[in-house]
């Protein structure tokens, strides 16, 4: 019987580094879309171009994931990772001050970010399980699923209102500091890293390993197919929230950020319900569910009229109904993939799924930004509930909608 990770410490030091980490970002993506909207007047084709450039880098995790495997310890590449965001970040207010504050600037930015969050996210994918035991991934996981769901319960309100306190680029700095804390917080951690490999392959070899077992893989070739589908159409209607909710709901920074607060809090109900419901009617179908449900949820927010309260509590209710649903679909997909890939491979296995579930991002983000600006935001954002719906399609036939619980499951 495994310890409750209450009681680890080395969980409880990483799980605050990611907490603070995750309510700064919340920060950043409310106020980084706001500078291009408010201060930059973008358009919605230069808005999806800069949601695009924040996932641009994740076309090349499949290499990005293959070189950070060849690293026995990955907490060297997740400490620079997050201190090279720090820096990254704190230059924006830098521009804002001296007046230099341009849209080039924001892809910059947002591509390097992204870069240093591939790195990031490509060691944690090794660095996790060398954290927790396999017993205690699906309650890990559930936790620090939590805490990031609280973080967009409180993150957009807080970050509206410094907004409108501060000005977007001033509020940037939360997000610098929360990436500051978190590489002194995994400073100060010690994990085992690894075991040395024997025979060391060339960097192309595992580019290629990395990718064929991906798509050669039972489970995880229908986990890419269905997440892919998800993210491309999400993306499409994430690129152009902000923005709509700014511009055609006539709704102000503050009020953004509280509808986005409220209605994550579907979030937290989510991740607390995904363990419990994955017992009740078993992994495969909650994910199959979460697939439907979450894609679909924006259409809640285009639908609406009438007064300001209206138009916000629309916001909420959309809000609310996907961040239930993505913790359903992401904490038992992510707890089964946990489970069934090969332990050496584990950072480039991420590249390559990353590589194209993350890859498609940008795609969707600029073809939203695209459809927002030639038949209107409103259509674009029901465009996207209605073809995220066709992601469950790759489960059909999949071992995934079979599996009910990870106890029997081993890497394949």
């Amino acid at each position: 019987m495994s310890t409750s990770l209450w009681r680890d410490r080395r969980f409880r030091t990483f799980w605050s580094a990611q907490t603070i980490s995750e309510f700064g970002d919340r920060v950043t993506e409310l106020a980084l879309p706001l500078i291009a909207v408010t201060m930059l007047d973008a358009s919605p084709a230069q808005v999806g171009f800069l949601t695009a450039a924040v996932w641009l880098p994740n076309l090349f995790s499949l290499f990005i994931g293959s070189w950070v495997d060849q690293r026995r310890d990955k907490r060297p590449l997740m400490i620079a990772a997050d201190l090279a965001r720090t820096a990254l970040l704190l230059s924006l207010p830098v521009a804002y001050w001296l007046d230099l504050l341009t849209l080039g600037q924001l892809y910059t930015i947002a591509i390097l970010a992204g870069t240093a969050d591939v790195v990031f996210s490509a060691a944690y994918a090794s660095f996790f399980v060398r954290l927790v035991t396999r017993e205690q991934h699906l309650e890990a996981n559930s936790k620090l699923s939590a805490t990031r769901s609280l973080s967009y319960m409180g993150g957009p309100a807080i970050g509206g209102a410094l907004v409108q306190w501060l000005t977007a680029p001033i509020a940037m700095i939360v997000d610098a500091v929360s990436f500051a804390f978190s590489a002194l917080q995994l400073s100060r951690l010690k994990a085992d890293p690894g075991p040395v490999e024997d025979s060391p392959e060339p960097f192309l070899t595992r580019v290629r390993t990395g990718m064929q077992y991906t798509l050669k893989h039972p489970y995880l070739r229908s986990a890419l197919g269905c997440a892919t589908t998800v993210n491309f159409f999400n993306l499409m209607s994430t690129a152009l929230l902000v923005l709509f909710a700014s511009r055609e709901l006539g709704l102000p920074a503050g009020t953004i950020g509280l509808a986005f607060g409220i209605g994550s809090t579907g979030g937290l109900l989510g991740a607390v319900a995904a363990k419990p419901l994955t017992r009740i009617i078993g992994a495969g179908r909650l994910i199959a569910a979460g697939s439907v449900v979450f894609p679909g949820a924006i259409a809640i927010a285009a639908l609406a009229a009438g007064p300001i309260w209206a138009r916000a509590a629309a916001l909420a209710a959309a809000s609310f109904v996907g961040a239930f649903a993505v913790m359903c679909f992401d904490i038992p997909l992510n707890s089964i993939q946990a489970a069934v890939i090969d332990d050496q491979l584990r950072s480039r296995v991420y590249g390559a799924f990353s590589s194209i579930n993350y890859g498609i991002r940008p795609l969707g983000a600029v073809v939203g930004g695209f459809l927002g600006t030639w038949i209107g935001v409103r259509e674009t954002l029901l465009i996207s509930a209605a073809g995220g719906l066709f992601a469950v399609l790759w489960l059909i036939g999949s071992p995934i909608l079979k599996v009910k619980t990870l106890d029997d499951l081993q890497p394949v």
